[in-house]
């Protein structure tokens, strides 16, 4: 583990899939490979086109390979993503896309066996974002596929599976939003035992644990060393959080923002999570429940201009400011803090307004989530917002708490994933501070809080 400093990172997203190179010496990601993930409409629901993700994964892996040595392999992926395996070592059953709608025709049913909040820490979301859900869905509605189930496994451990063929069950995806398991008593739900899963998942390993050397016949094809270790690999928000929870002592919070914006509370006050408002518990990379929260940032930022910042001046700032020119939510239903809510503007803006007021709404729902899981101290930013001046300054305003952008590579999923390989502890990441923003922002955040209480 000691000589271990290149980690190929395979960083599957849900909007976008990447094969990364990541330094570890100097916590940076030295290439970067990428292609769209894009599921396919066709079969009996909408899945995910697994074999043109494999496909690109092993060109990455090569490409890189004669770059530079490869001295491990990680993998994080998004959630709420199972794979379902035969005996034969093939597809069961396609991939669900967690988008696709037909969980919800058994809703009712479902909500019968589903376990209580207060066991799992996992609220009931719409379409396939309970993991429990598509699998019940799946056994009820393709029963004679699903009796050929002979192993599950989440989306991080397939791909660790198809790199080793060695199967694993890992507590990161299973604690995020499941149904599946229990974070407080660190084993799997009532639902499970319910529905006679238990016997279909792996055994537990630890998200650092290493499954195994790559395959003879990957290590040919690639050109990477067989002896090169695959880890057993993490949900991408708890990649995001790994970073800091070797470097940073309590209080924290830890904003992971992609097509999820993530918020997850470390060390934060007490509070009750509220289930109908997407508060959750999510597992950490050691096992630990953490109280998080999280709406559909990146897809919203995406519908509302295009994923293009257009530019703004200083005059277009002022005069949302002013006007209190607001987006009010939720531009993407069905989850969130307000997931019942339809998005409206109170005013008529500019094309330089409406790019104002657009990161407003993105911070002041992530000034919603933090506030719903009792966020404390500095607040971290990962990922594109990070780079959103605006949108962090009116979270600063919003929360009277230091916000931290991390633009730089030395955090991140990837960077996260890759430092199951080797993490020893990391220094305190050293961030300047930001000066707080003129009253005036405090008083526009007041005045959208005030605005969505009708809501």
């Amino acid at each position: 583990m000691a000589d271990i400093r290149h980690v190929a990172v395979i960083d599957i997203g849900k909007t976008n899939a990447k094969v990364a190179m990541v330094d570890l010496e100097t916590l940076s990601e030295t290439e970067v490979r990428k292609t769209v993930n894009r599921p396919l409409p066709d079969g009996p629901y909408r899945h995910h086109d697994v074999e043109a993700i494999w496909n690109f994964i092993l060109e990455s892996l090569a490409a890189l390979g004669r770059e530079q040595r490869v001295d491990a392999i990680s993998v994080t992926t998004h959630g709420a993503t199972a794979v379902l395996l035969g005996a034969d070592r093939a597809l069961a059953m396609p991939v669900l896309d967690y988008e696709d709608s037909g969980p919800d025709m058994l809703r009712e049913r479902y909500d019968a066996v589903r376990p209580e909040f207060e066991e799992t820490g996992s609220p009931a979301l719409p379409f396939g974002l309970n993991l429990g859900a598509q699998l019940f869905w799946q056994s009820e509605t393709y029963p004679e596929a699903f009796a050929r189930v002979a192993k599950i496994l989440t989306y991080p451990q397939y791909w660790s599976w198809r790199l080793t063929g060695i199967a694993a069950s890992e507590v990161t995806s299973l604690g995020c939003h499941t149904d599946l398991w229990n974070p407080y008593r660190g084993d799997f739900s009532t639902l499970v035992d319910h529905m006679a899963w238990r016997r279909l998942f792996p055994p537990l390993k630890a998200a650092r644990a290493p499954l195994g050397s790559i395959l003879p016949e990957l290590a040919l094809s690639t050109g990477i060393g067989p002896s090169t270790p695959v880890q057993c690999g993490i949900h991408d928000s708890n990649a995001s959080l790994l970073p800091h929870l070797l470097a940073r002592q309590a209080p924290f919070s830890v904003v992971s923002t992609g097509t999820w914006v993530v918020s997850m509370a470390i060390g934060g006050r007490k509070t009750a999570l509220e289930p109908a408002r997407d508060t959750l518990v999510n597992v950490n990379a050691f096992g630990d429940p953490v109280p998080s929260a999280r709406f559909m940032g990146g897809r919203e930022f995406e519908v509302l201009s295009g994923g293009v910042s257009s530019t703004s001046s200083d005059e277009d700032l002022a005069s949302v400011l002013d006007r209190k020119i607001m987006l009010l939510p939720s531009v993407q239903q069905g989850s969130g803090p307000f997931p019942t809510a339809t998005a409206h503007w109170t005013d008529r803006p500019s094309p330089g307004e409406r790019n104002v007021a657009i990161a407003f709404y993105l911070a002041m729902m992530t000034a919603t989530c933090l506030d719903l899981i009792g966020g404390d101290g500095s607040t971290v930013i990962e990922g594109p917002f990070a780079a959103n001046q605006h949108y962090c300054d009116m979270l600063q305003a919003a929360t009277e708490r230091p916000v931290l952008p991390q633009s730089g590579q030395a955090t991140g999923t990837s960077i996260g994933a890759a430092l199951l390989a080797s993490a020893p502890r990391l220094p305190p990441v050293g961030q300047a501070e930001r000066a707080n923003p003129p009253y005036g922002w405090s008083r526009y955040a007041q005045a959208w809080r005030e605005a969505v209480k009708t809501l």
